[in-house]
């Protein structure tokens, strides 16, 4: 497993579990508004596995789970294997992924070695390309969709609403895609530079009140719809 970051606790990254959490490094996206460059370009510094699953093993009992997140972590082909020693220690855990590999996807959750997953919504379908940085199959997106609304324990799709790139509409556009769903986190754009593209590095997150009012707007198309990060 390449790893780039590791934070001992998190309260926020898995909904109603204390957990740790790691970004896997690199990823195959380029979204313009990340702030997780270093690790998009394969430059943060290398965290082993060894001493995250030393960690794991000493917190057991004080730790509910572990959050893999990236990065995308399905790049990585050990991760199958790292996920079955996380389970043995008697961990949940959560995966963030963008949603362009549901073949691995389908894996982890065919062997029951991920309990929640969190897939990014980058836009609706015509912007698909601008929001993620590079040409995107949109069927793997849609296939990834359908893989977790159909057979995930426990799942939420989530979409940044980035200033200048997502407007209102297009959340509305994103809702009736997933109409359905157990659950939508509308995001707060952190404008921690550097951003993957530095156009983006003065740019001012949205309103609290516009957020609130592109969510009511949300709801009638999917069960449960919260903000996250603002």
């Amino acid at each position: 497993m390449k790893i780039g970051g590791f934070q001992k606790t998190t309260l926020l990254d898995f909904p109603d579990k204390v957990s740790a959490i790691i970004w896997t490094i690199d990823c195959n996206f380029r979204c313009p508004f990340c702030y997780n460059k270093n690790l998009v370009f394969g430059e943060a510094n290398s965290i082993s596995e060894v001493e995250v699953l030393s960690f794991l093993k000493e917190r057991k009992g004080l730790l509910e789970g572990l959050v893999v997140s990236g990065g995308e972590p399905l790049l990585q082909e050990d991760l199958i294997n790292f996920t079955n020693k996380v389970k043995k220690l008697g961990y949940l855990i959560k995966i963030d992924t963008n949603g362009t590999f549901p073949n691995r996807l389908k894996e982890l959750i065919n062997y029951k070695l991920i309990d929640y997953v969190s897939m990014d919504i980058k836009a609706p379908k015509k912007k698909y390309d601008q929001l993620a940085g590079v040409k995107t199959d949109l069927s793997k997106i849609e296939e990834s969709i359908d893989l977790i609304k159909n057979h995930a324990s426990d799942y939420e799709f989530k979409t940044t609403f980035a200033p200048r790139l997502l407007y209102k509409e297009d959340i509305i556009e994103i809702a009736k895609w997933l109409e359905g769903s157990e659950r939508f986190y509308l995001q707060q754009f952190k404008n921690i530079t550097p951003l993957v593209s530095s156009k983006f590095d003065n740019v001012a997150p949205y309103p609290r009140e516009y957020f609130i009012e592109t969510l009511d707007l949300v709801k009638p198309f999917i069960k449960n719809c919260y903000v996250r990060g603002v």
